[in-house]
């Protein structure tokens, strides 16, 4: 890994580092499940369902007292919705009351349907001290292509971005990363000119 990483990607999380995530989330409850819905998923999706969902369910304590069945007319266009219901309805009734909600990686990793992506997004959408990088689908893609992680792994991409950024940074990293491939570093067509990294991308530099 080289050793200039640090620098060069300062001008990534000058760009995005404190933009807010694409969900449109109003408390920790909302974020909570909007996170988990959006999985295999669209954030432009879920964001169009959930009105509706958290009319129905305006807080964990209204969402613990339901049957998974009863979530399937708010959802039941969502990928994975069966599973997604169930899951929803026990966090629900293992959490109780919204202002209960976990802080820690490690508690919400215990939660149906919480992985790693998913707790990180959560403590760092909730302005907590991060334990981990958000490793999404856009960043597998991304740090690999740029250069400064290689592999698939999501959570081996995560240790590799650990070790080189600081983790004071580790909250907005990952952010960065995934908004540069959502709106730069495309899957196909990357606009590479318009990229704040092409100067120090493997991709960019092998095209030239």
């Amino acid at each position: 890994m080289e050793n200039n990483w640090i620098e060069s990607l300062e001008p990534l999380m000058k760009l995005y580092g404190e933009k807010k995530h694409p969900l449109n989330y109003q408390s920790r409850y909302q974020l909570l499940v909007m996170v988990i819905l959006s999985a295999q998923d669209s954030d432009k999706h879920i964001n169009e369902i959930a009105p509706a969902f958290f009319d129905a369910y305006p807080s964990i304590n209204m969402l613990a007292k339901a049957f998974p069945e009863d979530l399937n007319r708010y959802i039941g266009n969502v990928r994975n919705f069966g599973n997604k219901s169930v899951w929803l309805v026990k966090l629900a009734q293992i959490i109780g009351e919204d202002d209960k909600i976990p802080t820690t990686l490690e508690e919400l990793t215990k939660l149906p349907g919480v992985g790693r992506k998913s707790a990180n997004v959560i403590i760092r959408e909730s302005g907590g001290k991060a334990q981990g990088v958000i490793v999404d689908l856009h960043v597998v893609r991304v740090a690999p292509r740029i250069g400064f992680a290689s592999g698939t792994q999501p959570e081996k991409i995560e240790k590799q971005i650990m070790a080189i950024v600081p983790p004071n940074h580790w909250n907005e990293i990952g952010m960065a990363i995934s908004f540069l491939g959502r709106e730069i570093c495309r899957p196909t067509n990357p606009k590479c000119p318009e990229c704040v990294m092409k100067t120090v991308c493997h991709y960019y530099n092998k095209i030239l």
